[in-house]
């Protein structure tokens, strides 16, 4: 990204790639060689190169629309200090006015969302259902009901002890 610090549009998307983790990748890296996250990564950072402060300007004028953003576990693979990263980066989309549905098991990126639809009560034909909803703490209080809700409650309290 620093080679490329001259030329603006190209500096710019380096540094995307790097603020969602991709850092580590080689220009000319061919797309099969890619992971299912690190390929949704590199979509999501098309979509980010797009959104600039003028745009979120003329969003808040009602003369841009926003979009929906649907990403399947896209920190499968990533170094905890990438999922920090990757949690910014969606938060900067949700900024820009833009939606963001994040299908995950990453306890740090669920406990970040503005709302959680948790399915189960199990896996498979034992799942399906709608067992809780909400923001993270009106999910919490369903940890009779919820896997997802008693194992964000032991993160969060783990998270807390260690602060």
């Amino acid at each position: 990204a620093e080679f490329f610090s001259a030329h603006p549009r190209i500096h710019y998307a380096l540094r995307l790639l790097q603020d969602v983790g991709l850092g580590y990748l080689t220009l000319g890296q061919q797309s099969p060689t890619l992971s299912g996250g690190e390929a949704q990564r590199i979509k999501l950072v098309t979509e980010l190169a797009k959104v600039r402060p003028d745009a979120r300007r003329m969003r808040q004028g009602g003369s841009e629309r926003s979009t929906l953003y649907v990403l399947d576990e896209p920190t499968v693979g990533l170094h905890m200090a990438d999922t920090e990263k990757l949690i910014r980066v969606l938060q900067r989309l949700v900024d820009a006015g833009h939606s963001v549905v994040v299908i995950e098991h990453d306890l740090d990126v669920i406990a970040e969302a503005d709302w959680i639809v948790d399915l189960g009560p199990e896996g498979g034909a034992q799942g399906g259902r709608v067992v809780a909803e909400g923001p993270p703490e009106d999910v919490l209080r369903r940890a009779q009901r919820s896997h997802t809700a008693r194992a964000l409650k032991e993160f969060l309290s783990q998270r807390r002890l260690a602060a």
